[in-house]
């Protein structure tokens, strides 16, 4: 298996793919990474340090709706979190799709899914604040379109601790933002170990990665890419 991995100028993915024991491609544009990836010339791809907006752009002009969902370790515990891009999950019908994708993942995996959907109150809070009913009735309004897939699915408002608690392996942020900064406090806060962000809604494997990790995330970013692709 070959992996394409977006060197650019970081010498952090330099080190992540020289202590690696699988071939890998380094790139540095990132026209020549989706060239690789499309071409069938590599049999997954990884950000790096390129452009996230370049790549996605490019992506969507094939699958226009692709969303990505970080591969999160933290505590012993493994688990997707999306939306995490900043346009993404805008709407419920967005984040019912990444729930259908993401637990369609998850079962390739041989895992059952649990869902957590996550809001921007707790239920007593209803009243209090527009946004945040408004958030809180698209939360309900999402689990009960899940549960009607007949998939697993608790909505846990704005608690996320009691949905990592109870082992949820797939939340679903209000929004990307959200997800966004949720992503960054949990990895580059607290320590929670990220393998990237798998990209949903496409046939080729491709992970994106955040420039502000160390070594350590692009090598674990390279690893999945090549597990991922050896389950093709």
């Amino acid at each position: 298996m070959v992996v394409a991995a977006g060197v650019g100028k970081n010498k952090k993915v330099l080190e992540a793919i020289a202590d690696v024991d699988f071939d890998v491609v380094k790139v540095e544009s990132e026209d020549q990474l989706i060239e690789l990836l499309f071409s069938g010339k590599v049999d997954a791809a990884i950000r790096g340090s390129l452009s996230a907006s370049l790549i996605m752009s490019e992506l969507k002009k094939i699958y226009p709706e692709v969303y990505r969902a970080s591969y999160i370790e933290f505590k012993g515990k493994t688990f997707l979190l999306a939306p995490v891009g900043i346009d993404e999950g805008e709407t419920v019908s967005q984040k019912l799709q990444i729930a259908i994708l993401g637990s369609k993942f998850l079962e390739a995996e041989g895992v059952k899914p649990s869902i957590a959907v996550l809001s921007s109150g707790r239920p007593h809070d209803k009243g209090r604040n527009r946004k945040v009913d408004e958030s809180m009735d698209a939360g309900e309004e999402l689990t009960s379109l899940i549960r009607h897939r007949f998939i697993d699915v608790k909505h846990y408002y704005a608690l996320i601790e009691d949905a990592l608690s109870d082992g949820a392996n797939l939340i679903i942020a209000p929004d990307g933002i959200v997800g966004n900064t949720i992503f960054r406090t949990l990895v580059l806060v607290a320590g929670a170990k990220s393998y990237g962000a798998i990209t949903l809604g496409m046939k080729e494997i491709y992970i994106d990665t955040s420039r502000s990790q160390d070594n350590n995330g692009y090598k674990r970013a390279l690893i999945l890419a090549n597990r991922l692709s050896d389950l093709k």
